[in-house]
């Protein structure tokens, strides 16, 4: 009763509150990633490849975290608690990244301030991610169907964040003067700062059930005692099994696959991890299938993540040495064009949560696992577009700005048709008991997909910026590409020159076939989307019943 008149927006007002302080923790995040690789390769003079093998590892472990963030608040911290921990250990993070920045000039000591930042960062993450997002569910009562437009409209706090970030950050930061490069990681602490303040002193007032009882004060599994039929939930054999998996897994990947160390250390939490509370006891047979559901959505994820977050990386270096960013006689920074897409989820959002709830009335909505699909798919559309749109480029040649923005806003629908029903997904089929250390699985198939996208990322082909560091070098243009080709030998003058340049020799491969030029490389993702998609559209249908009314 003491919620019906404490609303807002037509949701429970603990959401704009939950909206606010996501939006200024993702203003943190993405002000970071948008100058984080060119930091590096401009700044610290890392080749592309070294900053996507960084990019993806960091990435990678911000989304491995939230397994430990997630667990702790289950059954010891609750909600809050973690939420405030892994805003400031963030911010702290930030600004190391800011001292990191403010000495440049001295590598050594500038690289070890820069991984002391990233470790912060990805900790406080995971204190910070899971938690917020689950409490957000726990706002609606049984059945309340406003729940997948409520985390439409958490989606837009995110991206609202998203959009800002890259543009003040970028401002600040990449201005092609690299010692600037401080003053958008300061930025980005300073909102991370403002984020957890906010959450701190407000959410007593706000984050609440319907009933009015605080969310997120004790934790969940306290919480599930009195509301579900299984137990407490995960006892130490359980937690032992999926620790001895994950770690034989990890020398699996480690000796036998030959992962590198961060790799093979998500893919084997990942699966221990799933493991582990898939075979927990407490567990009745519509629990089991539902988690079951999320672990396939999850499998999925990977694939459309893996390919969006080339934003970070590859599409990076696309828009900074291979874009035309002059408008109007000024040159646009590379950084900026990582906000289309927030901005574009901010005025689409709305769009397609008023599409579902029309179809909902008629009826005809489609399911989560379907919505999913289709976000593969049109995914796959925005990288065609690129590809035919960049076919047949020159060496010397800049594709216009406005093929990329045409990408940023496809991929921004297929966005919405997957993303925040994905996180409505997890709320709903999740066991009260499990629901932030589910929330941490779903993370670790992000996990798995931002590592992914940094492998991925190095199979960008040597472009501009290669034969410009090879010219330098007494290479001329002509002799590196047959260099490429395999037609022109590697004498041990030119080996001693790309070697102190860090300068590849041989295109990158993938599936034992050279990525020459960026068609070849962005048809990759056309597959790779298209082809998951197309095999999740067609698991929809049974994996529906396994739901068992939930969606």
């Amino acid at each position: 009763m003491a919620q019906q008149n404490n609303e807002i927006w037509g949701h429970p007002r603990g959401l704009s509150l939950l909206f606010f302080t996501e939006m200024w923790e993702r203003f943190s995040y993405y002000g970071m990633r948008a100058i984080f690789t060119l930091y590096m390769t401009n700044a610290l003079l890392m080749t592309n490849k070294q900053a996507s093998q960084i990019y993806g590892s960091y990435t990678g472990l911000v989304y491995l975290t939230p397994l430990l963030g997630g667990y702790i608040a289950d059954n010891f911290w609750g909600n809050r608690r973690s939420i405030v921990v892994g805003g400031l250990l963030m911010a702290l993070g930030q600004f190391l990244m800011f001292g990191s920045a403010s000495m440049y000039t001295n590598a050594g000591l500038a690289v070890t301030m820069m991984w002391g930042g990233l470790l912060f960062l990805i900790v406080g993450n995971g204190f910070f991610k899971p938690n917020i997002s689950s409490m957000i569910g726990q706002m609606y009562a049984e059945g309340d169907r406003r729940r997948d437009a409520a985390y439409t409209i958490f989606y837009m706090g995110i991206n609202l964040g998203a959009f800002i970030a890259p543009l003040l950050c970028g401002y600040l930061g990449d201005t092609g003067n690299a010692a600037d490069f401080k003053w958008g990681f300061l930025a980005a602490g300073i909102g991370m700062i403002l984020g957890t303040v906010l959450f701190q002193t407000q959410k007593d007032k706000y984050v609440v059930t319907p009933e009015g009882q605080p969310i997120g004060a004790t934790p969940n599994r306290a919480v599930s005692t009195t509301n579900e039929a299984g137990s407490g939930g995960l006892g130490g054999s359980q937690i032992a099994m999926g620790v001895g998996i994950s770690v034989a897994l990890f020398l699996v990947f480690s000796f036998l696959v030959k992962f590198d160390t961060v790799a093979s250390l998500i893919y084997s939490a990942t699966i221990g991890m799933a493991i582990m509370i898939i075979t927990d006891k407490s567990l009745t047979k519509i629990e089991r299938d539902r988690i079951l559901v999320l672990y396939v959505s999850a499998f999925f994820v990977v694939f459309f993540w893996s390919a969006f977050e080339q934003a970070g990386a590859s599409l990076t270096f696309f828009a900074d040495k291979q874009t035309d960013r002059t408008l109007f006689g000024s040159t646009i920074p590379a950084s900026y064009f990582q906000s289309v897409n927030a901005v574009a989820v901010v005025l689409l959002a709305p769009v397609i949560a008023a599409i579902w709830v029309w179809l909902a009335k008629r009826n005809s909505e489609p399911n989560s696992l379907l919505k999913q699909s289709l976000g593969l798919i049109i995914l796959a559309l925005g990288y065609v577009v690129i590809a035919f749109g960049v076919k047949g480029m020159g060496l010397g040649d800049k594709s216009s700005m406005f093929l990329l923005i045409a990408l940023y806003v496809i991929h921004t629908i297929g966005e919405l048709c997957l993303s925040p029903i994905g996180l409505s997904l997890v709320s709903k089929l999740s066991p009260m008991r499990f629901v932030s250390l589910l929330f941490g699985v779903w993370f670790l198939a992000n996990a798995i997909a931002n590592k992914a996208a940094g492998q991925l990322s190095e199979l960008y082909p040597p472009a501009g910026r290669e034969y410009s560091i090879a010219a330098e070098n007494g290479i001329d243009a002509d002799t590196y590409k047959g260099l490429l080709e395999g037609t022109t030998q590697v004498t041990p003058d030119i080996q001693a020159k790309a070697a102190e340049a860090n300068l590849p020799l041989e295109y990158p491969t993938f599936m034992g076939s050279p990525v020459k030029d960026l068609y070849q490389f962005f048809m990759i993702f056309v597959g790779m989307a298209g082809m998951a998609g197309l095999v999740l559209f067609g698991l929809s249908f049974p994996l529906k019943r396994m739901m068992h009314g939930a969606d």
